[in-house]
């Protein structure tokens, strides 16, 4: 199926286009900060119990590689989504815990719920893309992304995001060093490059998706950031059903949904599972359904990803799904990326 690519051509499109400088200027921008050091000091001193991540939709699933690697490097943490935290489990609200709390405006229902709820007792590590926001104002240390403006689907903020995520992440491990910076300084090339293509991208996923009507995002590990992120903005941008779940779980159960009208989207990953997630797309494929593989060895450009350090690898995977929304879009005959009911920032729990 043909992809009408003019009826995409709206301002989601050119937030999409405009992430390598969003990245480039974030970057710019970033440095491990001496109030930064001083929580990972405390955290390493054993300060602090636990770390509790939380956000709302994609700020939230942004934080699975931090998890992993807080867990990697023997600490105690875990994610819990922000409207959970505030309501069902106040009881992490004490001074042995330690909050990294991602919010794009800063100004979310929940964060001010969160914000009323702690009342300074938990030390607070806020990232969020709002210099003036309320997350800004009253986090123990707040770290900007610099992605200026968005539309209204995450694009720019998810990946700017990642990136200061990358180094608050090594610096609360004690892992930050030179080589942390340049290897995020490979992340604005590699998405302009992949983006250089954009629209080849969008005609090669329309004529894959033409035929899906249920539409699945698997994933592994780090991976699970852009398996949930993924199956969010194709609901936002769309209106389509799209599920993310981890390559496991698809096993079990939706597997046996295989066929024709189910698209699977197979991410990868990292060295560690990746040769699992690969039988998974092989296994699909070998039944008779239609699967697609996002890493660096895919044949198909469209979901081909640079191969880069493994801390920018979960940038570069976003970007096949965000080409998907476009072709989704494309072939419906609908802008995407504009809301209908739902809003930028949401004000109401």
């Amino acid at each position: 199926m043909q992809a009408d690519l003019p009826i995409v051509d709206g301002e989601y499109l050119r937030d999409i286009l405009s992430q390598p400088r969003a990245l480039k200027e974030t970057l710019e921008g970033l440095d491990a900060t001496k109030p930064l050091q001083q929580l990972a000091a405390k955290l390493h001193k054993g300060h602090f119990k636990s770390v509790v991540l939380t956000g709302m939709g994609s700020s939230l699933h942004a934080l699975h590689p931090m998890q992993i690697a807080l867990v990697e490097a023997g600490f105690s943490a875990r994610m819990v989504e922000t409207s959970e935290l505030v309501h069902y489990q106040r009881r992490c609200f004490d001074r042995k815990t330690l909050i990294v709390a991602v919010s794009q405006s800063g100004r979310s229902a929940e964060v001010i719920r969160l914000l009323q709820a702690n009342r300074r007792r938990a030390a607070v590590i806020g990232v969020t893309n709002t210099a003036d926001s309320p997350l800004a104002k009253h986090s123990d240390v707040v770290v900007l992304t610099r992605a200026g403006v968005e539309f209204s689907v995450s694009c720019k903020t998810y990946l700017t995001g990642l990136l200061v995520l990358g180094v608050v992440t090594d610096v609360l491990c004690g892992k930050f060093t030179l080589r942390t910076k340049k290897e995020l300084q490979a992340a604005p090339p590699a998405v302009s490059d992949y983006l250089a293509d954009w629209k080849a991208h969008v005609h090669f996923a329309a004529e894959k998706l033409a035929p899906a009507r249920h539409l699945f995002l698997v994933g592994r590990g780090p991976s699970l950031a852009a398996v949930g992120t993924g199956a969010l903005i194709i609901k936002e941008s769309d209106h389509l059903q799209a599920e993310g779940m981890s390559s496991a779980a698809f096993r079990h159960g939706p597997y046996d949904m295989l066929g024709p009208e189910t698209f699977v989207l197979v991410f990868a990953g990292d060295r560690k599972t990746a040769g699992l997630n690969k039988r998974l797309h092989d296994d699909i494929r070998a039944q008779g359904g239609t699967a697609e593989l996002v890493g660096e060895t895919s044949p198909d450009a469209a979901f081909r990803v640079a191969k880069a350090p493994r801390r920018i690898l979960p940038l570069l995977e976003i970007l096949p799904v965000q080409m998907i929304t476009l072709a989704l879009a494309a072939v419906s005959g609908r802008e995407a990326g504009r809301f209908q009911f739902a809003s930028k920032i949401t004000a109401t729990e």
